[in-house]
């Protein structure tokens, strides 16, 4: 169960996001949602952790239903089972700037940035004994990862973006802040990492961000930017840590029912803070709407013993008018509504290491990380040889293991892979519209081509 601190929260928080997110759609006088106040005061120990789990809880709001949307509708193993507009254009690759769905995504993002904000602005000034250095530390490293994971994602959809650095107490406080190109966006993102892993502590907490989170995050950074040395070290890090295992079998990852040995970083709901995904994959006949519905492409592959294996588990069967309906599983406690968010897992930091090895030419060390992942589902060893065979193997096993992730979408547009695959041949649409109401918010905004 989430810790009390937790629930005790999130009422409070959830009604001041709820005012946000009504003043930035206020016709009469609009504001872009990074230039949204944050009034919390941040002045003892007491306000310093509730203003930390709000944080998290911020990141927790886009990661519940919107992130993972924009990562695996997009591609190619899920579609849209219903004619809501905001989730057709997504799955059929054809944003607009005005959908409802992104719009609230990048809304709920910076309501993140800014709330890491004023923990980064306030803390180190409080003076409170009940506040050890240790915790402030602790408190501190966990806004800037917290912060650099939001840009990190940010970046990966929009490209470059506004980069609010210092908290929003008025709309006039981030007028004039241009978009940064990707490559500042991504350097502010190491720099906030870098900030982090020095502050945090060691340990295995899988809900709270300490330095392993931070190492794994960096190593995905790395993987993104094409840094391949980086990547593998990054990687090694964190596997070779002896805190983390791939979990056997792979069923096992969620319904521990988390916060497994192989979770190194995941956003934990609780009935009383309930995670609804579910409700969108399980069919009417076990309670749930079926709005997203495995391809039966998707659905043979991870059916098929050699390619699948026991991540089969991720689909469920049912009957529905005397015929069986297959849909997605990895949501699968509707009953405790308890599911996990997952952002970072052991398996991931195994096939980044894969692949930064196959680019750097360490094709045995390579094909023995993407194994030891296929070993844990359960299906035969890969035998590519040469380094474009082991590069298409890794995305073919990425898009496996991480089949309902936020995953899909960003992987084929990092590797330039989304014409090939998806058939999406116009570069200008791998990049999110920046929301309407920005724009006409904010004459210093620019919006992404082809939009």
């Amino acid at each position: 169960m989430k810790s009390s601190l937790y629930q005790l929260l999130f009422a409070a928080i959830l009604g001041a996001t709820t005012l946000s997110i009504t003043a930035c759609h206020d016709l009469l006088d609009p504001t872009p949602v990074q230039q949204l106040p944050d009034d919390q005061a941040i002045t003892d120990a007491g306000s310093a952790r509730s203003a930390t789990i709000g944080v998290y809880d911020r990141v927790q709001a886009y990661y519940q239903l919107n992130w993972p949307v924009l990562g695996f509708l997009p591609g190619e193993n899920v579609r849209f089972n219903g004619t809501l507009n905001q989730f057709l254009q997504i799955d059929q690759n054809q944003l607009s700037a005005d959908n409802v769905l992104l719009t609230e995504a990048w809304t709920q993002m910076y309501q993140a940035v800014n709330g890491a904000n004023n923990v980064l602005a306030a803390l180190p000034s409080i003076n409170d004994p009940l506040l050890a250095s240790a915790e402030k530390n602790q408190l501190l490293g966990e806004a800037y990862f917290l912060r650099a994971l939001v840009y990190f994602d940010l970046g990966r959809g929009w490209g470059g973006v506004p980069l609010v650095l210092s908290p929003t107490r008025t709309k006039e406080n981030g007028q004039g802040t241009r978009r940064s190109t990707i490559a500042q966006t991504y350097d502010q993102v190491l720099a906030d990492l870098t900030q982090a892993e020095a502050l945090l502590p060691d340990g295995t907490t899988r809900n709270r961000a300490v330095k392993a989170t931070a190492r794994a995050l960096r190593a995905r950074l790395h993987l993104y930017r094409q840094q391949w040395a980086d990547a593998e070290a990054y990687a090694t890090q964190v596997i070779g840590s002896g805190n983390y295992g791939l979990v056997t079998p792979y069923r096992a990852i969620s319904t521990a029912p988390f916060l497994s040995r192989e979770s190194v970083f995941e956003l934990t709901f609780s009935n009383s803070d309930a995670n609804t995904m579910w409700n969108n994959w399980f069919p009417s006949a076990l309670g749930g709407q079926f709005n997203f519905q495995p391809v039966p492409a998707a659905i043979a592959l991870l059916n098929d013993p050699a390619v699948g294996g026991s991540r089969s588990a991720l689909l469920g069967t049912t009957t529905i008018a005397g015929s069986s309906v297959t849909y997605g599983n990895l949501y699968s406690r509707s009953a405790q509504r308890d599911d996990p968010s997952y952002v970072l897992r052991l398996a991931e930091q195994y096939l980044i290491r894969a692949e930064a090895r196959a680019k750097q030419g360490k094709l045995t060390e390579a094909l023995a990380d993407l194994n030891a992942v296929r070993s844990r589902a359960g299906v035969p060893a890969s035998t590519a040889s040469s380094a474009d065979a082991l590069l298409l193997a890794i995305e073919n096993e990425r898009r496996v293991e991480f089949a309902f992730e936020a995953d899909r979408w960003f992987d084929l547009v990092r590797t330039g892979r989304a014409g090939a695959v998806l058939g999406v041949t116009d570069q200008r649409r791998w990049l999110f519209p920046i929301p309407f109401n920005d724009l006409v918010a904010d004459p210093d905004l620019e919006q992404n081509p082809g939009y």
